[in-house]
């Protein structure tokens, strides 16, 4: 169970985003004691942009890891840096390493950047959206054989629907290089896809990045509580299999 912090939230979605590298290194740390095996952040700049510079990952990293001993990955997504070249070239200049990166296969550049971590040590989610052509390009990547995992993220916050986004996703996936498929899916979808992904015994993820509310429906607290729900949410339904 992957904990996903922050995600592209602010304080203006809910007052127990973590925004700082010491609230996020305080969010990491309870996550885990919940639970969570490894930990998903956003690093953040003061104003609270995602961003991948140097000066902005590096405290983020070490705050983090100075209070869990779990892997600890950062996005690599486009909005921290629209330019291909240039959002490569941040990822080059990186003083500190993640122990892994999400890389979107659908965003332009995102073979280079993913080749850029490999090369850097750095383990490569490869992030494969419903609704894009990215199941397509990841199958026909060389690279596809080196990632760390696939993060099958369902972008269908229906909860009606979400669960056959979801096996839909799958099945366009196939085998997938035979690397490990992390499913989860966001907003509405959230728990339907964490309950999906415990019949299928799949890895999964929760926390404020992918939803705001418990699966009663009740506004959650913090990424503590989310993973601790997910913990009972996924163990109950993969015995019900």
């Amino acid at each position: 169970m992957q904990a996903c912090l922050n995600g592209r939230r602010s304080p203006a979605d809910s007052a127990t985003v973590p925004m700082s590298p010491e609230d996020m290194a305080h969010s990491a740390a309870e996550a885990v004691a919940a639970g969570a095996t490894a930990v998903h952040v956003h690093p953040k700049t003061p104003c609270g942009h995602d961003s991948l510079s140097p000066r902005v990952l590096a405290p983020t990293l070490e705050a983090i890891r100075a209070r869990v001993p779990v892997p600890v990955g950062v996005t690599t997504g486009a909005w921290t840096e629209p330019d291909p070249a240039a959002r490569r070239a941040r990822v080059r200049s990186w003083s500190a390493l993640p122990d892994f990166a999400s890389v979107n296969w659908h965003e332009p550049g995102a073979e280079a950047v993913a080749e850029q971590l490999l090369a850097m040590g750095v383990g490569v989610e490869a992030g494969i959206w419903s609704g894009t052509d990215g199941a397509a390009r990841f199958a026909a990547s060389p690279l596809g054989p080196r990632v760390l995992r696939v993060l099958a993220e369902v972008t269908d916050p229906d909860p009606a629907t979400a669960e056959a986004s979801a096996r839909a996703l799958l099945a366009g996936l196939g085998k997938a290089f035979d690397r490990p498929i992390l499913l989860h899916g966001e907003e509405g979808g959230t728990w339907p896809v964490l309950r999906l992904a415990g019949r299928l015994g799949l890895a999964t993820r929760i926390g404020l990045e992918d939803t705001l509310f418990r699966p009663d429906g009740q506004r959650a607290y913090d990424n503590a509580q989310l993973v601790a729900d997910g913990l009972v949410q996924y163990g109950s339904f993969q015995r019900s299999s």
